[in-house]
């Protein structure tokens, strides 16, 4: 069984994109063989107001029965924009989201920002996920009208380093860090954190090229499937688990991240 952590529909302003609906993206999974998605609307990131993203991602969904049995929606959710608190319940009890992408560079807010906090704990109330992007393109190949990425004076993109302060505010909440795209050294308090908190990566980042390493690190219920679609291709996060040797991972493992570990993380088991 494969499921896809990391997939949207929705449309992105610098780049035209393909199988980006989901009667589209439901071709393409069927393709490649993946059983379930789990989806955003791109929308979300640029419009003022997100919940009008959400609620085009649910009635998508909900125009088609196979849409519902093969796609878990996920809400896009600004915590500093007004009204968001009635937006996520609205989203969680009505709508029936699973879980909640945030953006704090898209939408300019710090990764410890009161709200922000606040977000991820209201989110972990309801049992479910958090997700952070830590990209959507390679700051290399941005439009220029999109985002810089890059961090403080180093020119650097986001790293693991710099999402751990919130995960260490609220280490009782469960993240989602899709497209993970920079190593960073961590220090053995960080590395604990990150071991001791219901989190996984997606394997969809750039960074994610030594996928038996990253195990040996991390442990072997820290990844899973992902493919960031329809920005990024959809074979490269699949091929990152079954290149794996047997030495670095046996068939349970590779179980594991095709879609024991999304399982867990998305209350589907």
């Amino acid at each position: 069984m494969l499921i896809d952590i990391n997939a949207y529909v929705g449309n992105w302003p610098f780049q035209k994109l393909k199988h980006n609906t989901c009667e589209l993206l439901l071709g393409r999974m069927n393709k490649f063989g993946v059983d379930i998605s789990a989806i955003s609307n791109l929308n979300g990131i640029f419009y003022k107001n997100t919940q009008s993203a959400n609620e085009e991602l649910y009635e998508e969904i909900r125009s088609s029965r196979k849409f519902s049995d093969r796609f878990i929606p996920f809400a896009v959710i600004n915590p500093i924009y007004a009204g968001w608190r009635d937006d996520l319940e609205t989203s969680v009890k009505k709508m029936g989201m699973k879980g909640v992408r945030i953006y704090p560079k898209y939408h300019d807010f710090g990764i410890v920002d009161p709200a922000c906090i606040e977000l991820v704990k209201r989110v972990r109330d309801y049992g479910l996920p958090v997700a952070f992007e830590y990209r959507m393109v390679d700051s290399r190949q941005r439009s220029w009208m999109d985002i810089d990425y890059v961090v403080g004076t180093t020119k650097r993109e986001w790293n693991l380093k710099d999402i751990l302060p919130i995960v260490k505010a609220v280490p009782d909440a469960k993240y989602m860090i899709l497209n993970y795209a920079n190593a960073a050294v961590l220090t053995p308090e960080e590395k604990d954190l990150v071991k001791n908190t219901e989190l996984i990566f997606d394997t969809s980042g750039r960074t994610i090229t030594n996928m038996g390493e990253f195990l040996k690190t991390f442990g072997n219920d820290k990844f899973a499937f992902g493919t960031h679609s329809p920005i990024l291709d959809y074979l490269t996060g699949q091929l990152r688990i079954e290149s794996l040797h047997p030495s670095e991972a046996d068939e349970s493992v590779k179980e594991m991240l095709r879609s024991g570990n999304a399982k867990k993380m998305l209350g589907l088991i």
